[in-house]
């Protein structure tokens, strides 16, 4: 179809070659009749032609024609008042509906969060299990369940998350929800127990005020007795043996360090200035390490370490 419009004479028969265009037309924009409402593609009648020309069959009606059809509409009605108006607003008005909020918009970042642990066995080992903490987050905008295990120092496992976020199964055909969630109850993961213990404060709120369920009493979280063996106090010791033990020092002052901050004055000598520097005392090893404070535009190379990570003796004189 051409986007020029055509101009029929009366008279020619309307054929392939019996029409002129209009050669005055420089408008030839074409009018959409797709619109969007709430999110849906709704098609509309156009009311305008190609450069925004007002139809034919879209003109507006004359004022005379819409007083005979509003007359003719009116004559058709009944001349009681209350049957002309308050039977037709009763029977025309609709009750109101609630507004629809999907779940993803009316529970999104709202997530339960349980407390909860499982004993894992320990083979051919004086221990005979391991008692591991962990999290279960419950995400109630589309039933989905993840278990996060917070990270111990020097634990030995690989923690973090357990169990991705997913929809967990509870039987062969049904899934867990928010009412299978409880302190004191056991819940099995794929095979794996876990028992809650307790819950934070807007997860017994959400439960008694949305699910209108009072959860249980807290329960106390047992101790590791693997932790607890390994935090014993050790046998006292000499202090010889104290100051040699570098597996000691090395668990008790790991990445402790003592910082101090000092100044070389050598402004007596000539071109000499006083010059900002950090001391580093390790515990671990007592090593020292001397660093200069950089400062923008002072004309040094960018070499901040005066001396290097070492033990440092105190009377140069007796190392010979």
């Amino acid at each position: 179809m051409s986007t020029h419009d055509t101009i029929p004479y009366p008279g020619i028969p309307f054929l392939p070659g019996n029409t002129f265009f209009d050669v005055n037309k420089t408008d030839f924009r074409k009018p959409h009749s797709l619109d969007y409402t709430n999110g849906y593609a709704v098609r509309r009648r156009p009311t305008l032609g190609i450069g925004l020309t007002l139809l034919p069959d879209a003109t507006e009606p004359e004022p005379s024609t819409l007083l005979a059809k509003l007359r003719a509409s009116n004559s058709a009605r009944p001349s009681t008042p209350a049957t002309s108006y308050a039977a037709q607003t009763q029977h025309q008005t609709s009750p109101a509906r609630p507004r629809f909020v999907p779940a993803h918009v009316a529970f999104d970042k709202v997530v339960l969060r349980f407390d909860a642990y499982f004993k894992q066995t320990v083979h051919e080992s004086a221990e005979q299990y391991h008692l591991r903490r962990v999290r279960i987050h419950y995400f109630v905008e589309d039933d989905s369940i993840a278990v996060v295990e917070p990270p111990v120092e020097n634990s030995g496992f690989p923690q973090g998350v357990l169990i991705k976020r997913q929809r967990l199964p509870k039987s062969p055909d049904c899934f867990y929800d928010v009412r299978d969630f409880d302190r004191g109850k056991n819940v099995v993961f794929y095979g794996k127990t876990f028992r809650i213990v307790s819950c934070d404060e807007f997860t017994e709120r959400y439960m008694l005020e949305t699910e209108g369920i009072r959860l249980s009493p807290v329960e106390h979280m047992p101790d590791d007795p693997y932790q607890a063996s390994r935090t014993r106090p050790a046998r006292g010791r000499t202090l010889a043996e104290r100051k040699d033990d570098r597996l000691r020092r090395f668990l008790e002052n790991d990445r402790k360090v003592l910082r101090f901050f000092c100044v070389w004055d050598d402004r007596d000598s000539m071109f000499g200035e006083a010059r900002e520097f950090v001391l580093h005392y390790y515990l671990v090893d007592d090593c020292v390490e001397v660093r200069e404070v950089q400062k923008p535009n002072d004309g040094r190379d960018p070499f901040p370490i005066l001396l290097r990570k070492q033990r440092l003796p105190k009377a140069f004189k007796d190392l010979s």
